[in-house]
């Protein structure tokens, strides 16, 4: 055989290879500080067209949990091990997903917010543009963005309109899936959006078109949510909307100049989960015109609960100002959180359950719209990704040795199948805890004492069963401290026994022009 045709005919059957590589793509956005009915499929007013496309075309979970903070939800949706098992930011015991999929033979990019140590070029990316920081003004940005690795100074314009961070995530990820494309692989696709994290900022005509919508306050919101959520299926009905936090005033009591200043700041919040979706809509839309939709697993999800803190600096700059700086509290978000109880940082339910949306019109084989009960948590990401990409897990990258894996694919339950669960899942964050065993869950905030529900007769967790059921509560909580000295390898504060008593929570308001912080 002639060398020259030899060449000829090795390039022609790698090309087929190439293009018979039937893998999907893969697509992950991750909203910021959203909270579970933010989102017009999970309940939301707010306008979220395309998330509420993907659901309805789709499959959504109302039991997919989250670590309740934004770096550890991070760590464990990049590693599918838990937070410090992984070695926290430093990542220094987990692959990452886009290590293992790399050498399985996908392009991998990535597009916004980092929030770890070093850079995602650093952990398996191919392509990288955002910032490293873990919030960003979303006018002028801050001098941790970075370009495939190289410092990126924020211009005042990008693609010919004012520089808006939601905007310009949507536009690198646009710009790698044709990277992706061209490189005749399967993609990768990770997408972190910052918001809706704060500071709440959004151009004028977008925060314009949400004025006077939430003048009737958050009393009112929650209601018109949960019976949003009782309509579409979310939750039977037998399910209670949890009491309004007693750390949140009533609507009514406050005064007119407050009222003014509190349904400003949510239209703010509302402008920005709207823009969120402009742009997820906006990927999407790109994908269709490739003709490569069908092929591609999308998951939505939240890196946790609404946010409470309040850190505003000033409330008479307008959100469309750089030199604003917003915050909601725990007002909005215990709205946001509807149904739940409490916010971001606890391991409530409000502050650890959020959306799950997987889309993938070739993979899935459930109903369009299916709603499903089925538990699922951020580090069953890794382990769905292995399957669907045929890749393997490693024990060792480079020089860090890799943990045992923690997640279950999740691709039983894309099939229609009750997959088998996790017999225990772990959450902390400081000195919040919590352990669900089926649908049994032992909490406890800032300490206070082990609260326990059963989920499926008590999903708001108001009824607390510690005192009925001892022995389940003994026994949950040593499996909390067992995972957390052995498996997580904490230490210190982070073992101290719980108090006796439940800690009452408070949170700092806003009081002055100058605001506060916590």
């Amino acid at each position: 055989m002639p060398r020259k045709f030899f060449a000829v005919l090795v390039l022609f059957l790698s090309s087929l290879v190439t293009y018979g590589d039937d893998r999907p793509n893969i697509l992950l956005i991750m909203a910021d500080d959203l909270g579970f009915s933010d989102i017009g499929c999970y309940g939301s007013e707010i306008p979220t067209p395309n998330l509420d496309k993907l659901a309805n075309n789709g499959l959504r979970f109302t039991q997919f949990y989250n670590t309740s903070k934004c770096h550890s939800s991070r760590v464990s949706l990049l590693t599918g091990l838990y937070c410090d098992q992984a070695g926290g930011e430093s990542l220094s015991r987990g692959a990452t997903i886009a290590e293992v999929l790399k050498e399985a033979g996908y392009f991998t990019a990535m597009s916004g917010k980092w929030h770890l140590s070093k850079q995602p070029t650093d952990f398996g990316f191919d392509r990288y543009w955002g910032h490293l920081s873990g919030a960003t003004n979303f006018f002028t940005g801050d001098d941790t963005f970075r370009y495939n690795g190289q410092k990126y100074d924020v211009p005042e314009t990008l693609n010919g309109r004012p520089f808006y961070t939601t905007h310009a995530i949507a536009d690198f990820a646009i710009e790698f899936i044709n990277e992706g494309l061209d490189s005749k692989q399967p993609f990768l696709m990770y997408l972190p959006f910052n918001a809706p994290h704060y500071p709440l900022q959004a151009p004028e005509a977008d925060v314009k078109r949400h004025l006077g919508n939430y003048n009737d306050g958050w009393d009112e919101l929650r209601e018109t949510r949960f019976t949003k959520q009782l309509e579409i299926g979310l939750f039977p009905a037998s399910t209670h909307l949890s009491p309004r936090s007693d750390h949140v005033p009533a609507w009514s009591s406050l005064p007119k100049q407050d009222k003014e200043w509190e349904a400003k700041r949510m239209a703010v919040f509302a402008a920005m989960v709207d823009l969120l979706d402009q742009n997820i809509g906006r990927v999407i839309a790109h994908l269709e015109e490739k003709g490569i939709l069908d092929n591609t697993l999308i998951l939505f999800c939240s890196d946790n609960g609404a946010c409470p803190f309040e850190r505003t600096q000033g409330r008479f700059k307008d959100p469309w100002n750089p030199a604003s700086y917003w915050l909601y509290d725990a007002s909005w978000a215990n709205a946001g959180n509807t149904p739940f109880r409490l916010y971001k940082q606890n391991q409530h339910e409000g502050g650890i359950c959020s959306p799950l949306i997987a889309h993938w019109p070739k993979g899935l084989q459930t109903k369009p719209g299916e709603i499903t009960t089925q538990t699922a948590h951020l580090v069953d990401f890794m382990a769905t990704f292995l399957e669907v990409a045929e890749a393997k897990y490693p024990q060792q990258v480079g020089e860090r040795k890799i943990d045992p894996l923690v997640g279950k694919s999740l691709v039983p339950v894309f099939e229609g199948a009750e997959r088998e669960g996790h017999e225990t899942l772990y959450f902390h964050f400081g000195t919040d805890r919590a352990l669900r065993q089926g649908p049994w869950k032992i909490v406890s905030a800032k300490l206070g004492r082990w609260e326990l529900y059963n989920l499926n007769k008590d999903r708001t967790e108001m009824h607390d069963l510690a005192a009925k059921h001892p022995q389940r509560v003994n026994e949950m909580k040593a499996i909390w401290f067992d995972i957390a000295a052995n498996q997580e390898r904490l230490k210190g504060k982070h073992l101290l026994p719980v108090k006796k008593t439940i800690t009452k929570l408070t949170f700092r308001k806003d009081t002055s022009s100058g605001g506060v912080k916590d």
